[in-house]
C-alpha cells in the first residue's frame, strides 16, 4: 500500500473575540481563575449568520491553495465535528458543495475533540489503499451555541474555529531515506466513560422539548475532574504506543501537535512523556479548546511559522468525549 502525506494546511478562527474580562461580566469567574486553571486567555466566537461549514470551507481554501490543487481535483471529503450545521445532511455535503468538489463523496465522522484525527486516520485508509488520490480532512466547530453560559466550568473554554489537511499519496521517489508521510495512526474509545463530558439533550435518548430546553441539557455538561485524570493516562498510553509502532522513543520526537483543551492537562502529558514543553505548539491561550479544530489548526500554524522541517517526527494526540483518544506518527 501506499503511504499518505501532509500536502496542504489550512486554518480559520472567526474574527470575533471574546476574552476572560468580556467572560467576567457574564458569569461568575475571573480572568486569573481561568488563566490558573486552563491557561486560556481568550476564544473565538463565530458570527451569527456563521455556521460550522461556512468556517470549514474558510479553512479548507488556503490548505487546498498551499497543496496546489482545485476542489473539483479531491476524491474525499471528512469532517470531523459533532456541531453540524444542521442533523442531516452531513456537515461535509454542504462543505462539498461550497467550494464545489463535485467528484468528492463526502461524511462526517463524530469523535468529539478526537474529530480530526479520526478523520485523519480514516482518509488515509482510503489514500494508502487508492480508493482516493485528494483527500481533505476537516476539524470544524461552532461550540458556542452549545454552551450554557451561566456555567463557568464549561463555557470559559470552549472556542469556534476550523482546521484542515489536505492528504495525497507519497511522491516522495528518494527510498535510501526513511519513509516519510503518516506512519501510523491508533485510535481508542472507552464508552463505559461516557457520561463524563456529554451533551445529555436533543438527541434520541433525550429528544428535545421545553424541559430539556429549561434544564439546559442540550448543552456541554463536563466532570472536569474526571475528564482530567482520563486523558493525562490515555493521552501518555497512546503516544507510547505510537511511538513503540516504529522503534522510536519520546526523546525522538521532534514536535508534539496535540488537540488543546487545557494547559495543565498538555503539561502533565509532557511531563510523563519527558518531552520539553518547548516542542509543542500551544496556542491554547488564544483560541480556548476548540475542539475537532485544534489538532489541525496547530499543525498550520506550526508549518507555517517555520517550525517543521523535512524528516521531522511529529506526533499528533487527541482526546474527546466518548471517551476517544488517539495519536498518529508522521515523519514530514
Amino acid at each position: 500500500m501506499e503511504r499518505t502525506q501532509i500536502v496542504g494546511t489550512g486554518s480559520y478562527a472567526p474574527s470575533r473575540v471574546l476574552t476572560n474580562q468580556d467572560l467576567e461580566r457574564l458569569v461568575d469567574t475571573t480572568d486569573a481563575w481561568i488563566r490558573e486553571r486552563t491557561g486560556i486567555e481568550e476564544r473565538r466566537q463565530a458570527a451569527p449568520d456563521e455556521s460550522t461549514s461556512d468556517m470549514a470551507v474558510q479553512a479548507a481554501r488556503p490548505a487546498l491553495a498551499m497543496a496546489g490543487i482545485q476542489p473539483e481535483d479531491l476524491d474525499l471529503i471528512v469532517v470531523g465535528t459533532v456541531t453540524p450545521d444542521m442533523p442531516m445532511p452531513s456537515c461535509a455535503a454542504f462543505v462539498q458543495a461550497k467550494l464545489g468538489a463535485r467528484r468528492a463523496f463526502a461524511f462526517d465522522v463524530a469523535a468529539a475533540c478526537s474529530g480530526s484525527l479520526y478523520a485523519l486516520s480514516v482518509a488515509d485508509q482510503f489514500v494508502r489503499t487508492g480508493q482516493a488520490r485528494r483527500a481533505l480532512v476537516i476539524g470544524a466547530e461552532l461550540f458556542s451555541r452549545s454552551l450554557d453560559w451561566s456555567d463557568r466550568n464549561t463555557c470559559v473554554l470552549f472556542g469556534d474555529g476550523a482546521g484542515a489537511l489536505v492528504l495525497a499519496p507519497v511522491s516522495d521517489t528518494d527510498d535510501s531515506g526513511p519513509p516519510r508521510g503518516i506512519l501510523s495512526t491508533h485510535l481508542r474509545t472507552d464508552g463505559a466513560h461516557a457520561e463524563i463530558l456529554t451533551i445529555p439533550g436533543g438527541g434520541s435518548r433525550m429528544p428535545m422539548t421545553e424541559e430539556v430546553l429549561h434544564e439546559r441539557l442540550n448543552t456541554v455538561h463536563m466532570n472536569g475532574r474526571e475528564v482530567f485524570k482520563f486523558a493525562v493516562r490515555a493521552l501518555v498510553d497512546s503516544t507510547h504506543e505510537a511511538l513503540a509502532a516504529h522503534g522510536l522513543e519520546p526523546g525522538q520526537v521532534d514536535h508534539v501537535i496535540a488537540h488543546q483543551a487545557n494547559l495543565r492537562i498538555l503539561e502533565a502529558v509532557l511531563a510523563r512523556l519527558e518531552i520539553p514543553r518547548e516542542k509543542c505548539w500551544l496556542n491554547l491561550h488564544k483560541y480556548g479548546n476548540t475542539s475537532s479544530a485544534s489538532l489541525p489548526i496547530s499543525l498550520d500554524e506550526a508549518l507555517r511559522a517555520g517550525r517543521l522541517k523535512r524528516g521531522d517526527i511529529i506526533v499528533m494526540m487527541a482526546i474527546g468525549a466518548g471517551m476517544t483518544w488517539g495519536s498518529a506518527v508522521v515523519r514530514w
